[in-house]
């Protein structure tokens, strides 16, 4: 039979006929609730990643916060403490590592052979991180609010708060695709937490900014984190100071233009490869 024999009465070639997307916007909903659906399946990364913040928030007020009220270097060391603890949650908290199983096994490849757009396939996990990031942070502020803690800028505060702490998670995560997309490897992956611990920690976790001095202020003054902090600090304790704030959401663009244009390119590259 002829291909003009085959058309059918409607005038469509079954020969040429293809897959069509469903929609950039369908895409990401399907990716992104492939990686929530699986998150329960997987309590070994995200019981860890609830504890450890809790563990901090506990040790650090426990120990240092008579110490740090007593000096005047900081009048509620417990408020202050809180971000530092929501870092923790935030940070590195991604699924990079399924996203390497999933390439290994091949199902990233058969990915590749349907008609899904591709940055959905980065966008669509990066989604799911913002949704479990804000999630492990709920049991941070439980537990600050039973201490004492309290927002100074009332109940919508707290939604400012736990946005900004996912957009600063999601952020950081473009670094961990992008090692994830670039290596395949599980072991690179686990080792891009190490990325985190300058940000960390040279910065104004246990003290303000005007307590430092020497090369941990300067190193603190060009540090992104500083200005999260400072930002997520002036939505708990300080009210709507709109220029910290904003300057808090620049410093996580500018992190984030970063990451998402890193990791974009490793997917490109992995795209070409598939």
């Amino acid at each position: 039979m002829s291909a003009s024999q085959a058309k059918t009465t409607h005038g469509i070639d079954p020969t040429v006929i293809r897959a069509r997307s469903a929609g950039s916007l369908s895409d990401l909903i399907s990716i992104s609730g492939r990686v929530i659906r699986a998150i329960p399946r997987d309590p070994e990364q995200f019981i860890p990643a609830m504890l450890v913040p809790l563990f901090f928030f506990i040790v650090n007020v426990g120990s240092l916060q008579n110490i740090a009220e007593s000096t005047g270097a900081v009048g509620n060391f417990k408020a202050f403490q809180l971000p530092v603890a929501i870092l923790f949650a935030s940070t590195g908290v991604s699924r990079a590592s399924a996203l390497v199983y999933d390439i290994q096994d091949g199902y990233f490849d058969r990915l590749l052979m349907t008609p899904v757009k591709r940055p959905t396939l980065l966008l669509g996990l990066l989604a799911a991180d913002f949704a479990m990031i804000v999630a492990l942070c709920i049991p941070v502020l439980l537990l600050g609010t039973i201490l004492g803690v309290h927002f100074a800028t009332g109940f919508l505060g707290l939604f400012a708060f736990l946005f900004m702490a996912g957009c600063w998670g999601v952020a950081f995560n473009g670094f961990t695709y992008a090692i994830a997309l670039k290596t395949g490897s599980p072991a690179a992956v686990n080792s891009s937490f190490i990325l985190f611990f300058p940000f960390a920690f040279l910065t104004t976790s246990f003290l303000p900014k005007e307590a430092l001095t020497g090369w941990l202020a300067t190193i603190a003054e060009w540090n992104p984190v500083t200005y999260m902090l400072a930002g997520l600090r002036a939505i708990l304790s300080g009210g709507w100071e709109w220029g910290t704030i904003g300057t808090a959401f620049f410093a996580i663009a500018l992190v984030g233009i970063l990451s998402m244009t890193l990791s974009l390119l490793a997917l490109k590259s992995r795209v070409k490869r598939g």
